[in-house]
C-alpha cells in the first residue's frame, strides 16, 4: 500500500466533522439497536429477526462512530455485541446464526461481511480474540468452498473477503491465505467482462449491473493485487470512466435505482451505493496513491451522502435524485426496479439494507481523511481534525470544504503530504506533483494553505448545466410542504423522529440559467455543515422562469430541462447540493 491507515486512537475529529458524527450518534445510527427489530432482535444476538447482513452492516458503521467519538456508552454496546458474536463461533470456525441447513446451502455473503467487521473491531479495540477467530473462520471457508461454490451475493462480492484475508496474512504470513484469495476470485464474478453491460440501462434487476455491487467492486483489483503481489491493470480507472460517461451524476457518483440507470437527473442513486463507493475510493487512494480518487471521495462525502440523509440524521432515502422536486409516494415509479416510495425520507424506505449500512459513510471518511506515508502525514482531505502521533499533535484548523482556506499546526516538525484537488486554481505556493504537495510545518508553527477556486458552470448531457464551486455542487433549493407519516408495518413501528416523511414542492422550481450570468459566492455563518435552512454558503445567480413538464401527478420533473421562457429574470440563491432536500440542480441555459 502506498499509504497506511492511521491507528484510529490517534484521530480526533474537530469542528463540523465532529458535530456531524455527534449528530449521527444522536440520530438513527446511534439508536438503531434500540428501535429497529432487525438489529435489536437480530439472530446474531440470539433473537428471532433477520440474521444475515443487517446486523453486521450496522456494526460496520457503529464501531468506528463509537470509538472516534470516545463515546463510553456506545463502546460498551459494541463490546457487548462483539462478546456475543465471538462466543457464538461454531466448532468448525463458522459464524452463521441461521442453522446448519442454511449454513450448508446458503449464500455466505454475510460471512464475508462479518469477517470484515471483525477486522474493523480489532483495529479500533485491539481485542486479541479477533485474530484467532478470523484465522479459524477463514480455515473453515478454505474447506467450505471446495464443495460449495460461491453464488448470488457472495459471488458478486467475493473481493470483500480479501480485506480480512489480507489483514490476517500481514500477521501470520501463511501462503494458504494467498491461495484462498485466488480461489475466491476464480469463483467470483468477473467485473471486467461486465463493463460493456454498463453502457445503457437494462430495465431489469441483475447482479452484474447492481449499483452496490459495482460500488464495492471498484476496489476489487486493488485489494486483490495488494495480497497477491500482482500488478494492477487499471480496472478501477476503466470501470469508473464507463460509469461516469454512461451513468454519471453531478456529485461524482453513478445512478442505480437499483441497477445502473443512465445519466438522467431524475433517476435514482441508492444510498448503499454511495457509502460503499466512498469505502472503495478510500481503499483506492491508500493502495495507489492516486490523488484523483480523493477528489471523487470528497464529491460523495460532501454532496451525495449528506443530501440523502436528513439534517438530523434520523431518516434517509433509499434513492436520491439530482433533480428532486418531491420525495413522496409517486403514482408510478420513475425508478427502474425500485418502488414508488424509494426517495421518501424514512426508517427503511424501499428496503432495509440502507437503514443498516449508511452509518459507515461519515465515520470511515473521518478515519481515512488522514493517513501516513513513512514519516509523513498524508492529508487526503483537509477536514478539521487533530492527529496525535507519538505525542506530536498536528491540528488542521479548517472549515473545508465550505471555506477553502485552512491551516496546519504541529507541536513537533512534520511534513504533511497534502492532496491538491484538480479544481484548485492558480499559484498554490507549494510545489505540486501528481496532485500532491509536501508542506513542512515547523515545531510550534502554523502554515496556512488556500485552494483558490471560482464558481463555474459545468456541462451535463442533453443540454443541461449545473454550478460547481470547489468540492461542492450547487442546487436551487425548493421549499417543501412536509407531512409526517407514522404507522406500523410487519411489526416495525415508524414514529417521530424516524417515521416516513412526504415532501412536496412549496415554491417555484421551473427555472433555467440565463446565458452569461454572474455567479457570486456569499459565505454565511452556520452551525450544522449541511443545514437546509442556514447553509455555510450560497451562490447568487440570474435565472429565468421556464416551462417544464412533469409526470407522476406533477411530482417528477421531466428529464428534459425547460427552455421556453415564461417571465422575467430573477436573482436567486443556489446552495450546496448536500444542504438540500428538494432541489433543481441541472438546468438548461437560455438567452
Amino acid at each position: 500500500m502506498r499509504f497506511q491507515y492511521l491507528p484510529p486512537q490517534t484521530i480526533y475529529p474537530l469542528g463540523w466533522l465532529k458535530l456531524q458524527l455527534e449528530l449521527q450518534a444522536e440520530g438513527l445510527c446511534g439508536n438503531l439497536d434500540k428501535v429497529w427489530p432487525d438489529v435489536k432482535d437480530s439472530k446474531w444476538l440470539g433473537g428471532d429477526k433477520e440474521g444475515w447482513e443487517r446486523f453486521p452492516y450496522f456494526l460496520d458503521g457503529f464501531i468506528p462512530l463509537a470509538y472516534l467519538l470516545r463515546n463510553k456508552d456506545m463502546i460498551a454496546r459494541v463490546e457487548k455485541y462483539m462478546d456475543t458474536i465471538l462466543s457464538s463461533q461454531d466448532s468448525d470456525g463458522c459464524f452463521y446464526p441461521k442453522g446448519d441447513e442454511e449454513k450448508k446451502n446458503g449464500d455466505i455473503w454475510s460471512l464475508f461481511l462479518l469477517l470484515k467487521v471483525l477486522v474493523v473491531y480489532e483495529r479500533y479495540s485491539g481485542d486479541k480474540r479477533v485474530q484467532p477467530a478470523v484465522f479459524k473462520c477463514l480455515k473453515f471457508l478454505d474447506g467450505y468452498i471446495c464443495f460449495a461454490p460461491l453464488f448470488n451475493w457472495a459471488a458478486a462480492r467475493w473481493y470483500e473477503c480479501i480485506i480480512p484475508i489480507m489483514w490476517l496474512y500481514k500477521r501470520v504470513n501463511d501462503d494458504w491465505l494467498i491461495d484462498l484469495a485466488r480461489r475466491l476470485k476464480v469463483l467470483g464474478m468477473d467485473y471486467e467482462a461486465a463493463l460493456p453491460l454498463w453502457k445503457e440501462p437494462k430495465n431489469r434487476w441483475t447482479y452484474e449491473t447492481h449499483v452496490v455491487n459495482i460500488a464495492m467492486a471498484l476496489k476489487s483489483e486493488a485489494v486483490y493485487c495488494e495480497i497477491t503481489g500482482e500488478k494492477p491493470t487499471g480496472f478501477a480507472e476503466r470501470a469508473y470512466e464507463v460509469l461516469k460517461k454512461y451513468n454519471g451524476t453531478v456529485y461524482g457518483h453513478f445512478t442505480g435505482d437499483e441497477c445502473l440507470s443512465g445519466t438522467s437527473p431524475v433517476q435514482g442513486s441508492e444510498l448503499c451505493g454511495v457509502v460503499e463507493a466512498m469505502y472503495s475510493y478510500e481503499w483506492l487512494t491508500a493502495v495507489t496513491g492516486d490523488a484523483s480518487w480523493g477528489d471523487i471521495l470528497e464529491d460523495l462525502a460532501f454532496n451525495g451522502l449528506p443530501a440523502t440523509v436528513s439534517e438530523d440524521m434520523w431518516t434517509h432515502q433509499y434513492d436520491q435524485q439530482v433533480n428532486q422536486i418531491a420525495c413522496a409516494e409517486f403514482s408510478g415509479s420513475v425508478f427502474r426496479t425500485n418502488d414508488r416510495r424509494a426517495n421518501m425520507f424514512g426508517l427503511e424506505p424501499n428496503y432495509g439494507c440502507c437503514t443498516a449500512n449508511f452509518g459507515q459513510g461519515f465515520p470511515k471518511f473521518a478515519a481515512a481523511a488522514y493517513m501516513k506515508e513513512g514519516d509523513k502525514l498524508v492529508a487526503i482531505s483537509p477536514v478539521p481534525a487533530k492527529i496525535d502521533i507519538d505525542g506530536n499533535e498536528i491540528v488542521c484548523n479548517s472549515e473545508y470544504p465550505f471555506r477553502n482556506k485552512f491551516s496546519f499546526t504541529a507541536s513537533r516538525s512534520v511534513v504533511i503530504k497534502l492532496r491538491v484537488p484538480a479544481w484548485a486554481r492558480g499559484s498554490f505556493g507549494f510545489k505540486v506533483e501528481n496532485g500532491w504537495a509536501d508542506i513542512s510545518v515547523g515545531a510550534g508553527k502554523t502554515v496556512e494553505v488556500e485552494f483558490a477556486a471560482a464558481p463555474e458552470m459545468v456541462d451535463r448531457p442533453m443540454g443541461r448545466f449545473y454550478v460547481r464551486y470547489g468540492a461542492l455542487a450547487f442546487s436551487l433549493p425548493i421549499k417543501e410542504s412536509r407531512r409526517a407519516i407514522e404507522y406500523v408495518k410487519d411489526g416495525v413501528e415508524r414514529k417521530f423522529p424516524y417515521c416516513d416523511y412526504s415532501l412536496t414542492p412549496a415554491s417555484d422550481w421551473r427555472y433555467a440559467f440565463v446565458e452569461g450570468t454572474k455567479l457570486s459566492v456569499e459565505e454565511l455563518p452556520y452551525e450544522r455543515a449541511f443545514s437546509r435552512e442556514n447553509p455555510p454558503l450560497k451562490i447568487k445567480a440570474t435565472l429565468a422562469p421556464v416551462e417544464w413538464e412533469t409526470c407522476f401527478d406533477g411530482l417528477v420533473a421531466d428529464e428534459k430541462a425547460g427552455t421556453k421562457r415564461t417571465g422575467k429574470n430573477a436573482e436567486l440563491y443556489l446552495q450546496p447540493y448536500g444542504c438540500t432536500n428538494l432541489r433543481i440542480t441541472e438546468m438548461s441555459k437560455i438567452e
